[in-house]
């Protein structure tokens, strides 16, 4: 099992400048302790994402890192010129040295697009559309494709990313139509939500990448050749109970931002965020198997667990959220990297 990264850099305490500098030093750290990849999430008009610009913050990235993976998780492709995309993708692909890792998606929140004027019932047959327009641009000297959203004719593409014939496309799924489809494209994969509930879209993943055959781009460091990934609130620390206390005020910090959109717009159910069911408390989310909290041997059991039911080669750890300090995800990382990549190395 390889490790990663995932973060929605959102609001903290202090100046913003000070929260990129930090995520800066964090995933340079991250590299030096041998992570596989970070990801980083995009969404708008929302205190949950103070990087709305995957790009932005990961050429930032790419420039002062040398073998980590790099990738948005995800590029909502229904906010996007398809042509202006291709583009993006291209030069961050050069700028990193080949080391992008393309995730993309719709979007969750129907709130969020309809702030960009899209139409949340229409924007999964925008994503695809605007996903077959990416990939016949980013071979093509010449874009030349016509879809029910997205058309365009004689285009000069001047821009092909460095990898060959394209970077590896990534999928992060809720429900199993997603799930289906991004196996059905070969891609790579990742679930968040309840054990349970991700067991069900991991599962709908798998069934339709074995029908097609494996990953479009098989990569040889993921058993099976597709990397299967869950994503995981991680708090590490010498003992459980300071690790409860400093995962506490974090979470409640997270969560709210993660709901901001819909207190906002009058769903005021905490339990869950759109369709991704999620417990209202601490002590929820660690039963549920969203949240990991405690020293490296509770996190180890719990992550066993998971991987047995979940049938995953990937633990994407979320290591900064909500009011994190520095100090405290640093520790997190190094205790990860010294007690636990060692053990689920060999998983």
């Amino acid at each position: 099992m390889k490790a990663g990264l995932f973060d929605h850099i959102g609001r903290a305490d202090g100046p913003l400048s000070r929260l990129f500098d930090e995520r800066l030093e964090f995933y340079s750290a991250a590299e030096e302790a041998g992570f596989w990849g970070v990801h980083i999430a995009e969404h708008h008009a929302s205190p949950v994402n103070m990087a709305p610009s995957p790009s932005l913050f990961l050429a930032a990235l790419a420039r002062q890192t040398k073998t980590i993976r790099l990738g948005p998780l995800c590029y909502l492709l229904t906010l996007y010129s398809p042509l202006r995309m291709m583009e993006e993708i291209a030069m961050l692909d050069h700028l990193s040295h080949g080391r992008l890792e393309v995730g993309v998606g719709r979007g969750v929140s129907p709130f969020e697009l309809g702030y960009h004027n899209v139409d949340h019932s229409k924007s999964r047959d925008m994503f695809i559309d605007a996903y077959k327009c990416i990939r016949a641009g980013m071979t093509a000297d010449t874009l030349n494709y016509e879809g029910p959203y997205y058309t365009y004719r004689d285009v000069p593409v001047e821009l092909h990313p460095a990898q060959k014939p394209w970077p590896a496309f990534w999928y992060g799924s809720s429900n199993t139509i997603g799930a289906t489809w991004a196996g059905e494209q070969g891609m790579h994969f990742t679930a968040n939500g309840p054990t349970d509930f991700a067991r069900g879209n991991i599962e709908a993943f798998k069934a339709a990448l074995a029908r097609r055959g494996g990953a479009e781009q098989p990569k040889a460091e993921f058993s099976g050749g597709a990397a299967i990934g869950a994503l995981r609130n991680i708090v590490l620390a010498d003992t459980d109970a300071d690790a409860m206390r400093i995962a506490r005020p974090a979470a409640a910090h997270h969560l709210t931002a993660l709901n901001h959109l819909r207190t906002k717009h009058g769903q005021t159910e905490f339990a869950s965020r759109l369709n991704v069911p999620r417990a209202a408390t601490l002590e929820g989310m660690i039963e549920e198997g969203t949240y990991i909290v405690g020293t490296p041997e509770t996190a180890l059991k719990a992550l066993r667990s998971q991987a047995d039911v979940l049938g995953t080669n990937y633990i994407l750890a979320y290591m900064m959220f909500g009011n994190l300090s520095l100090s405290d995800g640093l520790r997190s990382l190094r205790l990860f990297q010294t007690e636990i990549m060692p053990v689920i190395s060999r998983w």
